[in-house]
């Protein structure tokens, strides 16, 4: 397993850009697929967005696509989650979480991943 930590959230306007970073450690991470996942209050955790260890392997959630980009740099073990375009709706927890390649899955499944980081909060006001 590795271990997942997430920064980079915070309070800001309708519009307004963030971008969240997500620092592993603990095994070689170019080896995992990380995901994003998102919880609001009162509502189950949802995907939004990953990235398979595989070149160009991308994957979004509809609510999200056009407005967000996720990217990885495995020389860092640092995975990226720029969020354009920020409405109210895409106020939750967001969560990195990781998948090692030997492991089948759903790559919008978070119970096909088996490492979590902690979350960092994101509230977009109106």
């Amino acid at each position: 397993q590795v271990q997942l930590v997430e920064s980079g959230g915070g309070l800001v306007q309708a519009g307004d850009s963030l971008r969240l970073s997500c620092v592993a450690s603990g095994r070689t991470f170019s080896d995992y697929a990380v995901g994003w996942f998102r919880q609001a209050p009162g509502k189950e955790r949802e995907f939004v967005a990953a990235i398979s260890w595989r070149p160009g392997r991308i994957y979004y959630a509809d609510s999200v696509k056009g407005r967000f980009t996720i990217s990885r740099d495995d020389a860092k073990n640092m995975v990226y989650l720029q969020m354009n375009s920020l409405n109210s709706e895409d106020t939750a927890v967001y969560y990195c979480a990781a998948r090692n390649r030997y492991e089948a899955g759903s790559y919008s499944a978070s119970s096909d991943y088996g490492s979590w980081g902690q979350g960092t909060q994101v509230t977009v006001s109106s």
